[in-house]
């Protein structure tokens, strides 16, 4: 992506898939499927999870696809140019949703910069457990600590975006995320090995349906959501980049697949460890930083498989941190004509300013709720649970009633003429009610 704001095409489809995974694979995997898996039982949430993965998540991350490359444009400005109207609001709705992840995730970022250096010194490696958690715990509850390395991690997401994100992330994509995905398998075998992992790995695989809830079904379509980054604008504007001879079909499989796979891995490697050494796996947001040392002290030269972790677990966070600013810089460009570099700076410190609550929720302001939520929780709740499967809603409306004939024809054309009625069918009638009828139950 060009500082004079032309539109420009992923170098390869490879590139394209790996940056659109990657977009999901950073925390939105290893850092918030364990925990988030961890407090609904385990393997109900696992099957609800796939099951909204692979029916609505999948129909709606093509039906994202497809509008960003017809239109060619962002979220707002695709669906002004498609169809207008009042359609306009739904982009606007997006932009907001990943203006709001932004500012918390940009949090949790900052918490992996921070154990990078905790790595290097060895503060991080041990295997008592209650010393990771209350070190983590102190960690997160100092301001000045948590809101420096938060401006770090955002400096960092800033600095990727001026040097070109496009192909910045397309280049270091084809080598460390595979290098990611190794790690994590290697992880995973050293967990499964501690005495009692087994039962973490039942745990995760064995559904108990008395935790069946309309609360984890919310839980879970947002999950599926937000690791397939859909519902913020991020794949409308990622699909804008896509070049007319990549099949979206396949491109969407394979992004889906990736993005549920490194779920999958990153449950196997958190859970197993989180019963072997007795912590809750309803811990909450600190799971990752609190089980993962406690691995790596049990490892030869742990330490240093501890830094190359928390460095590539880095890079995913910014892949989805840049995926995540990316659709706020697009919308400035396409609707107010800025250039990216002023752009970028603009979200940058507004974002700073709206996450500053987020990063106090657990310390000076730990005592402040509203619903019953921290400022971090609540935050995470609304784009997660509400906005994001909004806007999938909304994707999924403008596909199957708004635009189909377009869309009908740019499918077609690429060979996909078999699965549309059934593509169609999910845009235009069950995701619409199945949102709706969890989000009643729920809400």
């Amino acid at each position: 992506m060009a500082e004079d704001n032309a539109r420009a095409n992923w170098g390869s489809k490879l590139g394209f898939i790996l940056a659109a995974a990657g977009s999901a694979v950073g925390l939105g995997a290893i850092w918030k499927f364990p925990y988030v898996a961890g407090k609904n039982g385990g393997g109900a949430f696992l099957i609800a999870y796939l099951v909204c993965v692979f029916t609505l998540g999948i129909a709606l991350l093509l039906a994202e696809m497809v509008i960003g490359r017809t239109a060619n444009r962002s979220a707002t400005t695709a669906y002004r140019d498609l169809k207008g109207a009042l359609w306009p609001w739904a982009g606007r709705l997006s932009v907001l949703c990943v203006f709001i992840i932004l500012s918390y995730y940009c949090v949790v970022g900052g918490w992996t910069v921070a154990y990078i250096w905790r790595s290097i010194t060895g503060e991080a490696i041990t295997s008592e457990t209650a010393a990771l958690a209350t070190a983590f715990e102190t960690f997160i509850a100092s301001p000045t600590q948590a809101l420096s390395y938060t401006a770090i991690f955002l400096g960092i997401t800033v600095a990727v975006v001026f040097a070109g994100v496009q192909q910045g992330i397309e280049r270091m994509s084809k080598v460390l995320m595979p290098a990611l995905f190794f790690l994590m398998l290697l992880l995973i075998g050293r967990a499964l090995t501690l005495p009692g992992a087994i039962e973490g790995v039942r745990y995760f695989i064995t559904p108990d349906w008395s935790k069946l809830t309309s609360a984890m079904l919310v839980d879970a379509l947002g999950l599926a959501f937000f690791s397939l980054s859909i519902g913020g604008g991020i794949i409308i504007a990622y699909g804008s980049y896509v070049s007319r001879d990549t099949k979206l079909v396949g491109a969407t499989l394979w992004v889906s697949t990736l993005a549920t796979l490194a779920c999958v891995l990153a449950g196997l490697m958190v859970l197993p460890a989180v019963f072997a050494f007795h912590v809750d796996p309803a811990a909450g947001p600190g799971l990752t930083f609190i089980t993962m040392p406690a691995i790596f002290a049990q490892m030869p030269a742990g330490q240093w498989f501890a830094v190359a972790f928390f460095v590539l677990l880095l890079f995913a966070a910014l892949t989805s941190s840049i995926s995540i600013l990316e659709p706020i810089v697009s919308f400035l460009i396409d609707e107010f004509r800025m250039k990216r570099h002023p752009a970028t700076l603009l979200v940058a410190i507004t974002s700073f300013i709206l996450g500053i609550p987020a990063a106090l929720s657990f310390g000076p302001m730990s005592h402040l709720t509203l619903f019953g939520k921290s400022p971090f929780d609540l935050m995470d709740y609304v784009a997660s649970n509400i906005m994001m499967p909004a806007g999938g809603l909304l994707a999924a409306l403008f596909v199957g009633w708004a635009i189909w004939p377009r869309v009908r024809d740019e499918l077609a054309a690429e060979g996909a003429g078999p699965i549309l009625p059934a593509f169609r069918f999910i845009c235009a009638i069950v995701a619409p009610i199945l949102i709706g009828v969890i989000w009643y139950h729920n809400l």
